[in-house]
């Protein structure tokens, strides 16, 4: 069969206020504007192959989020990469961020986080990096 897709172009997030979302993602996850209108504005790390973010002002009341029913865990759908998560996870929470318990699977040394966006939007962030990523 032959392979159509090979990356992940952009991941969008729905936003209740483009700006306040703009600046949240800036200030906060290091993300650069590279297209903006008056309702949407798409973002970038600016890392090869790494996906952009489309921010899309909605009234809609769904945010990116969903529940494990094994285990009645809430997962976001995204996951950030970092090399410092303690350092990140202590950086959102003086930042005022609202973030989940700090998991670490020791014997791994792996480990992650949730922390939601201005909007309620469920992110994570991890230290995983998944074969074929570097």
């Amino acid at each position: 069969m032959k392979r159509y897709i090979s990356r992940i172009s952009t991941i969008e997030i729905p936003v209740s206020n483009l700006n306040e979302s703009i600046h949240w993602y800036t200030s906060l996850l290091g993300l650069e504007v590279t297209h903006r209108d008056d309702t949407t504005a798409v973002l970038t790390f600016d890392s090869l192959g790494v996906p952009g973010i489309f921010l899309c002002e909605t009234k809609s009341e769904n945010r990116l989020q969903f529940l494990n029913t094994n285990n009645d865990i809430k997962h976001s759908v995204i996951d950030f990469y970092t090399n410092d998560l303690n350092g990140f996870y202590n950086f959102l929470i003086e930042q005022g961020v609202q973030v989940g318990t700090y998991n670490m699977i020791t014997e791994f040394d792996t480990g992650g986080f949730g922390f939601e966006d201005p909007d309620g939007n469920l992110l994570g962030a991890c230290n995983a990096i998944q074969r074929g990523q570097e």
